[in-house]
């Protein structure tokens, strides 16, 4: 079996956790594309969800930040407000048909109502905000340090942390975050690779190696590094991007061969 190229779906995550904790070394998967769809080139994507047919993006850089509602197809913005130039915007997370949003350095945040972008209130934190997911119940943060924060959601009151490991090696860097089916994924910022990681125990699971994924004819700053994660629990499908890039993409994970 450990020689065998295992295509997987999202729904077999579940079954991928028995390669988890118990396994000597983080599991490494490669990709194959499924579709590519249209992206903003304009948009400094910070935060990426997917709900109810719809792709919510939150983009970042001062003056330039915003909220979306974007057409997976097409990747036109239906919907978008736009954050005060003081404000760079960074992570979001969909709980509740209320968006949560991060702001990087300002120590500030935003609620809004899903269905029309309306402000419901603002929150406060300490440190940086990068990154935002929900499990449903809680809320979990990133701040570009190996912790995640654990958020309670309707006060943004922090409960506790998660320190974030590959064995006895801290993980930092972590930047956009997602949860799917069970597991945190987590961009390492400035790489081409995702983070499993266990919510409860903080360890990495597995590896996602995304190089190559946007093709090299393709000419982008510096600052467009891969960064956005979305998932559409429904039909399982992983939506991931960069900041800058002129593509989304529908990726199938593939086990890598052992070497």
């Amino acid at each position: 079996m450990s020689a065998l190229r295992l295509q997987i779906t999202l729904g077999l995550f579940a079954a991928l956790a028995l390669f988890g904790p118990s396994a000597p070394h983080p599991v490494e998967y490669t990709y194959q594309v499924v579709h590519a769809f249209p992206h903003d080139r304009m948009a400094f994507t910070q935060g990426l969800e997917f709900h109810a047919g719809f792709l919510y993006e939150s983009t970042g850089l001062n003056g330039r930040s915003s909220l979306r509602k974007v057409r997976l197809d097409t990747g036109e913005v239906v919907q978008q407000i736009n954050l005060s130039p003081e404000f760079f915007g960074e992570g979001i997370t969909l709980l509740h048909d209320e968006i949560y949003q991060l702001t990087w350095q300002s120590q500030v945040g935003f609620v809004y109502s899903a269905r029309d972008f309306r402000l419901l209130r603002r929150f406060a934190y300490t440190g940086e905000g990068w990154g935002l997911t929900n499990n449903g119940r809680e809320i979990f943060m990133s701040d570009g340090t190996a912790e995640l924060r654990v958020i309670e959601a309707g006060n943004f009151k922090e409960k506790r942390r998660i320190k974030v490991h590959d064995g006895a090696r801290p993980i930092d860097q972590l930047n956009e975050l997602e949860f799917v089916e069970g597991e945190i994924l987590a961009n390492v910022w400035q790489t081409d690779r995702i983070a499993r990681i266990s919510p409860t125990t903080g360890d990495v699971l597995g590896w996602i190696d995304l190089s190559g994924l946007l093709s090299p004819v393709y000419t982008v700053e510096p600052g467009a590094v891969l960064n956005g994660i979305a998932y559409d629990a429904a039909q399982k499908r992983l939506f991931v991007t960069g900041k800058l890039w002129p593509n989304l993409f529908e990726i199938r994970l593939a086990r890598k061969h052992p070497k």
